[in-house]
């Protein structure tokens, strides 16, 4: 074999047609695109085929399950045990001279991934077909150079898997540090019933208002790139973070308070630093009004607040102005405020140091806070 030869995915592996109608198999494992994370090799949950009214496709264990809905989404697992899938999802199963886990490998790579996507057909549910995906071309290893790749991306996808499960860890001990720190402080103080809640008996309550005044964001540049560059070196923020890089910013600052406006992740804080760009799905703190309130301890308090909880559902969910104005903020003396602030960034840190961990919510001026 020589680097140049390749082969199609329908030579490595069959589609399964095997429809099952619903109530055949009641207490069958099901499987539907939910069910599937972007990028996992296996699922991250399952259901069963008692709960489901339409028609499902058999597949066993060893088979690559393919979601074909959005392949953009870069869903595909490798089966575990038998069981049932949605019909979004292509049953594949592999030849005998092929190991399984490569080819689920092989669905999984970028190339393929933007060959399914241009295959795609339809605009509100853009799918791909098996016509389509059947052709494309991937080097033919040999089979003991498959088991070999497999060896590796399972070695990969299980420390994968591990280091989440101590960032998830290290994200519930943090949101208990938030509740114990926002609710009795550094002082031991006595505490005082407020609209809020348990807080300080020192700690003033603030309404935003008089700390900040927001704004809208502009809409987005035309051209965004996936990461920074020389051409397209500042982020773009929008309501879940950084949305990708441009070739200018209007925003910067050392600190920036934004805040999401409008859809799925309207009332998300983020912190970002140097020059950015904000979008108008996003709001942003145009003036500082108070000088005894550090930007960084009002995102944490915010975060911790969680302001989704006041979307207004019209549409879409809406967090505007006004609702953000009214509410308020227990704010301590400034240093204790950053002393606060230090410890959730030591939290921040460690968590940190395991790969694949979220960015945190006190961020530098190449990313946003998502966590």
């Amino acid at each position: 074999m020589t680097t140049r030869e390749t082969t199609r995915l329908a030579d490595l592996c069959d589609l399964i047609a095997d429809p099952v109608r619903p109530g055949t198999l009641p207490e069958t494992l099901y499987l539907g695109l939910e069910h599937l994370a972007s990028g996992r090799l296996v699922p991250i949950g399952g259901g069963l085929s008692s709960n489901v009214r339409s028609t499902t496709s058999a597949f066993q264990p060893g088979d690559v399950l393919y979601g074909k809905l959005r392949p953009y989404l870069d869903k595909a697992v490798l089966a575990e045990k038998a069981g049932v899938c949605t019909t979004e999802l292509l049953v594949l199963r592999a030849k005998e001279d092929v190991d399984p886990r490569f080819l689920a490998a092989v669905v999984h790579s970028p190339r393929f991934v933007e060959h399914a996507v241009a295959g795609t057909t339809g605009v509100q549910h853009p799918r791909t077909s098996w016509a389509h995906a059947r052709e494309f071309e991937v080097p033919a290893f040999t089979f003991g150079s498959q088991q070999r790749i497999g060896d590796i991306l399972w070695f990969v996808h299980e420390a994968i898997g591990l280091s989440e499960a101590l960032v998830k860890e290290g994200q519930t001990l943090k949101r208990a540090a938030m509740r114990m720190l926002f609710t009795r402080g550094l002082r031991g103080e006595a505490q005082k019933k407020t609209e809020i809640g348990l807080v300080p008996e020192s700690w003033a309550l603030t309404p935003c208002e008089q700390i900040f005044k927001l704004t809208s964001g502009k809409k987005r540049p035309s051209y965004l790139s996936d990461c920074p560059n020389d051409e397209t070196p500042f982020p773009v923020l929008g309501g879940n973070g950084v949305m990708g890089f441009a070739a200018e910013g209007y925003l910067d600052d050392s600190r920036i308070l934004v805040i999401g406006r409008v859809g799925e992740y309207c009332g998300a804080v983020h912190i970002a630093s140097g020059k950015v760009w904000v979008t108008d799905n996003a709001l942003y703190v145009q003036e500082w009004r108070n000088d005894s309130a550090d930007v960084v301890f009002v995102g944490a308090f915010l975060k911790y607040f969680d302001l989704n909880r006041f979307k207004r559902m019209a549409g879409q969910p809406l967090v505007t102005q006004g609702m953000i104005n009214e509410h308020k903020i227990p704010l301590p003396d400034i240093e204790e405020q950053r002393e606060i602030v230090a410890i959730l960034d030591a939290i921040d840190r460690k968590i940190d140091l395991h790969p694949g961990s979220a960015p945190c919510w006190r961020s530098c001026s190449r990313r946003c806070c998502t966590s």
